[in-house]
């Protein structure tokens, strides 16, 4: 039996090989084929996003020109942009342009859909209104949300950062070597620290670079990570201990605000207990007394 398997096993070996042997040239044409492939589809992809970068730029271009804007409202969408991490140059033309795109849009669909039937003027002013509106509120959940990612992420950052001075390297290189290691797992921190290094390569000050990453993220805890960090460079205290502490004094906020948000569960609960499950279980329990007593009622009269 053994001979048996061992020679079906060296048949089937010298078959393959055979078959690789001779049939070699057309697997190869298969491959080139596939690579051809999936380069064109690269290739496709990569036209595709070029097009999204400029072309959509071109054709938003005369309509963020309607919208008036005087240079303190264009200071202050910056600075928003900026804090939802849009830092190219057409994001504030994109963000004028959106506000005249988003309210013709709406009234458009409901022009087609005859919703405007019901009122015209009070339709139509209702789509404006809140097309208006929609970049402003979309613009304002993005940067909540980017600022939470980085309240979140910043104790990681700094064990990690502790780690590398502790380890030998400078605070700038350990700086750079963080932003290495976590751009991945936290893109919105790690992409600010990267302009940190960015503004000390150009000249600026620690401090300086410190205190203009406190005013572009407006988080409280990046603001006194800043402190901190101005302080122990002022002093020459340890960076390394300063951070340990800090990072403690973060992940005990973490937690006594995560048992904050717990504590006010229970009153959160009332509402729905009211509104939804209260009437529910009511109908439920007073229902089938309900009918008996209404037929009941209908066979005495």
């Amino acid at each position: 039996m053994l001979i048996v398997l061992a020679f079906l096993a060296a048949f089937l070996l010298t078959l393959s090989c055979g078959l690789l042997f001779f049939y070699r040239e057309a697997m190869l044409n298969r491959l080139a084929d596939v690579t051809a492939r999936s380069n064109a589809v690269s290739s496709l992809l990569s036209r595709l996003l070029l097009w999204r970068v400029s072309d959509v730029h071109t054709l938003i271009d005369p309509f963020q020109r309607i919208l008036p804007r005087s240079p303190q409202d264009v200071s202050v969408v910056e600075k928003r942009l900026i804090r939802a991490g849009l830092r190219q140059d057409y994001a504030v033309n994109l963000f004028y342009g959106a506000k005249v795109l988003v309210p013709f849009s709406l009234s458009a669909l409901a022009f087609v859909t005859g919703v405007y039937r019901i009122g015209p003027f009070f339709v139509f002013g209702i789509t404006a209104g809140i097309g208006f509106m929609i970049p402003d509120f979309w613009l304002g959940n993005r940067i909540k949300a980017r600022q939470l990612a980085i309240r979140l992420g910043l104790p990681d950052i700094l064990d990690l950062l502790v780690i590398c001075i502790e380890a030998g390297l400078g605070f700038d290189q350990a700086l750079a070597r963080v932003c290495d290691e976590m751009g991945i797992v936290q893109p919105e921190i790690t992409d600010e620290l990267a302009l940190i290094a960015l503004e000390q390569r150009a000249g600026r000050s620690r401090a300086e670079a410190w205190k203009n990453l406190a005013e572009r993220v407006s988080v409280d805890t990046i603001r006194a990570l800043a402190s901190i960090v101005i302080q122990a460079d002022q002093f020459g205290t340890s960076m390394a201990r300063t951070l340990r502490v800090h990072s403690d004094s973060m992940r005990t906020k973490r937690t006594q605000t995560a048992e904050e948000e717990a504590a006010k569960t229970t009153v959160k609960l009332v509402f729905p207990l009211v509104l939804f499950i209260f009437p529910s279980i009511f109908l439920v329990t007073v229902g089938p007394a309900a009918i008996l007593i209404a037929e009941a009622f209908k066979k005495y009269l």
